[in-house]
């Protein structure tokens, strides 16, 4: 046991020097992007995938992407998705998968009309190649992801291990965003999204990541924190990355990371006994005291104009017109386009081509529900419900999976202003779908129905 603790302390301390290295260094970005996927082409060959540690590995480049992405270490925009695709194929492989899992084989299906309606138009000036990988690969990503996880069996212990495989690489991205800007002060400006506290990359992506790693280090810090000094470990981190979250000015993935930790007080006490319901009130009271400090901490460093950010006001506290930053308009318009074109849609990815010629600017949809109905129609709005509805179908029957709630909300909450930007989204997701056991039955069972 103390070598674990000690472990996840080395390697808290391993992701903190690798942000440092590539501060100083930042060639060590791409040299980073390669070697992920070989050392986990290692490991997986060499275990066999027999702890299923293709989720490791994924969780892993699901917590890097950001990071990545700042320096300049991706290959490409879907180099983490391809290769988290790539990695699910080879848990097939060595582990099989539910044969039950063919609902997410149907969600692909759903995908090829509105492919075959972006390769026959002529219309538009549009590389369709490249739109149709901006635009589907998140979808694949999910699917493939999903197909997976569907009802894999794994103990709630090993869980943890993959939150914090996601969790790891956040401390490094929050390290780099110190060493990048440590005077948040000195930057703030006014109450948009910030680049500058954000190392210099879309705040939406950062805040998203960041979002995640407060759920990770919360949940550290409540359900595996057994010593004090762990205890001020995780307590730490949570802090850490919250702070530096909140400055983004970006609010989409804290507001994502406050329902998922709500949500998880919510089943813990829901499925706590007397005596565990009795001790929830001092869990409450002490999240309450660190999300109060931070935000008046993060307040004071911004000299208030973070207050003004979530009150949707402008630096002279005028509210704004809009709520979203602009994104009602996007999604207004391609509500708009599901009208005019609501069985097909107007083809995978040529929803940014249509807005290039109302807008004057080719602008990317941030909400996935509205670019599938307006891209794919109809089959676009069968394979949303397809996806609501599957996790919540596999839950009844799936109660130990504390968690579930936390990842739905956060796909959810993270569609809705991210889109699939990143890889995030489609493995969480994924989660939802596993069977999860927080006690070892009697007879461990290895398949999957």
């Amino acid at each position: 046991m103390k070598n674990t603790k000690l472990s996840y302390t080395y390697l808290i301390i391993i992701h903190a020097i690798i942000a440092l290295a590539v501060f100083a260094l930042p060639f060590l970005s791409k040299i980073l992007a390669l070697l992920l996927p070989i050392i986990g082409l290692y490991v997986v060959n060499k275990t066999k995938n027999k702890n299923n540690e293709v989720l490791i590995v994924a969780a892993y480049m699901i917590g890097i992407e950001v990071f990545l992405r700042m320096t300049n270490g991706n290959f490409n925009n879907e180099y983490i998705k391809f290769n988290v695709i790539f990695f699910m194929f080879m848990g097939m492989i060595y582990s099989n998968f539910s044969t039950n899992a063919f609902i997410y084989w149907f969600f692909l299906i759903l995908l090829i009309p509105g492919i075959l309606v972006t390769a026959t138009i002529t219309d538009y000036d549009v590389d369709v190649k490249k739109s149709l990988m901006f635009n589907l690969s998140g979808p694949v990503c999910l699917a493939i992801s999903s197909i997976y996880t569907f009802k894999r069996r794994i103990l709630f212990s090993n869980l943890q291990n993959i939150v914090v495989a996601m969790g790891l690489p956040i401390i490094t991205t929050t390290v780099y965003l110190f060493l990048y800007n440590p005077s948040v002060k000195d930057v703030v400006t006014g109450t948009q999204s910030n680049f500058e506290t954000s190392g210099g990359f879309g705040p939406n992506q950062v805040s998203t990541i960041l979002g995640l790693g407060i759920f990770v280090f919360f949940t550290q810090l409540i359900l595996f924190s057994k010593t004090k000094k762990e205890i001020f470990l995780n307590g730490f981190l949570l802090l850490f990355v919250s702070y530096r979250g909140i400055v983004t000015f970006s609010r989409g993935g804290i507001i994502t990371a406050v329902v998922m930790i709500v949500c998880l007080m919510f089943l813990l006490y829901y499925f706590s006994n007397a005596k565990g319901k009795s001790k929830f009130s001092l869990v409450f009271v002490m999240t309450a005291l660190m999300a109060a400090g931070i935000w008046v901490y993060s307040s004071f460093q911004t000299s208030g104009l973070i207050e003004k950010r979530y009150a949707n006001q402008d630096a002279a506290g005028r509210t704004k017109k809009d709520n979203l930053g602009g994104r009602e308009e996007i999604i207004d318009s391609e509500l708009k386009v599901f009208l005019d074109n609501p069985v097909l849609g107007v083809g995978a990815g040529m929803g940014k081509e249509i807005r290039k010629e109302s807008f004057g600017d080719a602008v990317a949809s941030h909400n996935e529900i509205s670019r599938m109905m307006s891209e794919h129609g109809l089959f676009g709005i069968f394979g949303l419900i397809l996806l609501f509805l599957t996790p919540f179908i596999l839950y009844v029957n799936n109660r130990q999976h504390l968690y579930f709630l936390s990842f739905y909300v956060f796909w959810l909450l993270t569609i809705n202003h991210a889109a699939m930007r990143t890889a995030a989204p489609a493995f969480v997701y994924a989660l939802t779908l596993l069977f999860v056991q927080v006690k070892i039955p009697e007879k461990p069972e290895t398949s999957i129905d």
